[in-house]
């Protein structure tokens, strides 16, 4: 049981392609932690706002925060979503060495590990465009109970 060097090669060029895909999990894994440090930052100074004084502001404040922690609710599935597919991805790479190097029939499975991590980061993709939608309403809202000059 003998590796020849043209099979790591064949080996690495298949791998490739999930490499890169890793790359854009990564990438979007990045945009939606941002989207939520910013979500938890914004909630804290409202919860700050919460606490002064019974007015129409803390009121305002309240309805906010829960738009907030409803799109932290869905920013927290689509992070959930986007690692397992990263997760799948990296089994996905090193089944295809360990296949190779050990001259097993592991296509079926890499195949689905790669099915499962496309739905994975399908999912993520569909949770951020919700949270993109309330957060893009919630300020289209903002805009028009603003009074005009």
């Amino acid at each position: 049981m003998e590796i020849q060097l043209g099979d790591i090669g064949h080996t690495i060029q298949l791998a490739i392609a999930p490499v890169f895909l890793l790359t854009g999990v990564g990438t979007n894994l990045a945009v939606l932690t941002n989207r939520l440090a910013r979500i938890i930052d914004r909630s804290r100074v409202l919860e700050t706002r919460m606490n002064g004084p019974e007015s129409a502001e803390r009121a305002e404040a309240y309805v906010e925060l829960e738009t907030l922690y409803r799109r932290a609710h869905l920013i927290n599935r689509a992070i959930t979503l986007s690692t397992s597919c990263a997760l799948l991805v990296c089994v996905v790479i090193a089944t295809l060495f360990i296949g190779n190097a050990l001259n097993l029939g592991l296509a079926k499975f890499i195949a689905l590990c790669f099915v499962l991590g496309m739905f994975a980061l399908i999912g993520s993709f569909v949770y951020f465009l919700r949270e993109i939608f309330i957060s893009t309403t919630t300020l289209s809202l903002r805009h028009l109970q603003l009074p005009t000059k």
